[in-house]
């Protein structure tokens, strides 16, 4: 599906991944509301309740830093229901160390005026995840 015959909530949410993926953070920020809150699961010094664009800036900026610039995500799909609300579903790609990544991951989005204002992230193995990020 071409951009332009995309909803706009899933144009938005493409908009934030190639945003990521070229490290264009103020790109990204300029993506989310002022309050805008990222959701990390598991039990791993990135988990918990990311508050605030700053802070949830920090948190990717992070995730590059300590892949040592190597993590990207591949969009696999983009659903929305015309409310506000988007899910995507990706493969994580990362390096730590001596230690490689590769997962599939989903984020649900709330989406308030054009603006990302919340990001549920999920995982395929919390676990997996866990022990890299550790």
């Amino acid at each position: 599906m071409s951009e332009q015959s995309e909803h706009p909530d899933a144009a938005l949410v493409r908009r934030g991944y190639a945003a990521f993926n070229s490290g264009d953070m103020a790109a990204l920020a300029s993506l989310m509301t002022a309050d805008v809150i990222h959701h990390v699961p598991g039990g791993n010094p990135l988990s918990g309740h990311h508050k605030g664009r700053e802070n949830v800036i920090g948190l990717y900026e992070r995730i590059g830093r300590e892949t040592g610039g190597t993590a990207s995500v591949e969009v696999e799909c983009v659903l929305v229901d015309g409310r506000g609300h988007a899910m995507s579903v990706h493969v994580f790609r990362g390096d730590r160390g001596d230690r490689g990544l590769e997962i599939r991951q989903g984020l649900f989005f709330t989406i308030v005026g054009g603006k990302i204002t919340d990001i549920d992230e999920c995982t395929a193995d919390m676990g997996e995840e866990d022990r890299f990020w550790a």
